[in-house]
């Protein structure tokens, strides 16, 4: 069982990590391991916990965008009901969908062979580092951006300069990230980097993204939790949920400002050297 202190430690971990383009269940394993820690991670108390701090940073997200996802969720009604696509809300709605669909079909499908793998920290770790590896290639064929500099609208812009197909293959990179120690933000920004985006508009349209992929994934496990009636296990999950939740709102903020300059190589540098170092010491 989580103890209240591994709960706040870990939920604050995942916050951040969940949003950086790190991995943040491939730290929750690796840290874990690397502290000695006996945590049983195919018990129910750790997979509840990781439902409530997923919950958490899916409604962060949901709560920091909630404008967008207004226009977003207006256009998608407005558009079903016209049956047709006439504005730049509609058509990001539906981008959206088109991008979350690959995802969480395979995640359906293969979600009892993913848990597997969260048995081995070392394992995990030497995905940790080919997520580094991934984030470096990701900087290296990124293709010009296309954002047009009349376009202030960050939703407008990504409504106007991605395609369908663009939008499904940014959505296809989210499938590695259900490998733990592939990040999901990084697997989608560098998706977003190769069809020709800004690492600026790259990163919104993954936290974008992230909302329903995260939030369903999350919700869908919550009856289980609550109905377990396990209050020690619920209680720390929710500590878990609340740290998570403030992790991932200083997360948006400090990315949003970063990667309105910089690039995804430092953290590509971090994911390969923390990886590597922490399979050298896990075997």
């Amino acid at each position: 069982m989580l103890s209240y202190f591994q709960a706040i430690i870990l939920g604050v971990l995942q916050g951040i990590s969940e949003l950086f383009p790190i991995s943040s269940l491939g730290h929750s394993v690796i840290i874990t391991g690397l502290l000695g820690w006996g945590i049983d991670r195919h018990g129910g108390y750790f997979l509840a916990f990781l439902v409530a701090t997923h919950f958490a940073t899916a409604l962060t997200l949901f709560v920091m965008y909630w404008n967008d996802w207004v226009r977003i969720i207006s256009g998608i009604l407005r558009s079903a009901w016209q049956r047709e696509i006439s504005d730049a809300d509609a058509k990001l709605g539906w981008l959206l969908v088109v991008g979350t669909v690959p995802a969480g079909l395979v995640g359906l499908v293969f979600q009892d062979q993913v848990k597997k793998l969260l048995i081995s920290p070392a394992f995990v770790a030497l995905f940790l580092a080919a997520n580094g590896a991934l984030l470096y290639l990701a900087e290296l064929l990124r293709k010009r951006a296309k954002r047009a500099a009349e376009v202030t609208d960050a939703d407008h812009r990504l409504a106007g300069d991605l395609s369908w197909w663009q939008s499904l293959k940014v959505g296809m990179m989210q499938i590695i990230a259900l490998l733990p120690g592939f990040s999901r933000t990084g697997s989608t920004i560098a998706g977003g980097l190769m069809v020709g985006l800004s690492h600026e508009d790259a990163l919104r349209f993954s936290f974008l993204l992230a909302t329903p992929i995260i939030g369903a994934a999350a919700v869908l496990k919550l009856p289980g939790l609550i109905a377990s009636g396990n209050h020690a296990a619920i209680g720390t999950a929710v500590v878990g949920g609340l740290c998570a939740a403030m992790g991932a709102y200083f997360s948006v903020k400090f990315l949003t400002r970063y990667f309105e300059t910089r690039t995804l190589t430092p953290f590509a540098i971090y994911c390969a050297l923390f990886g590597l170092l922490s399979l050298s010491i896990l075997r």
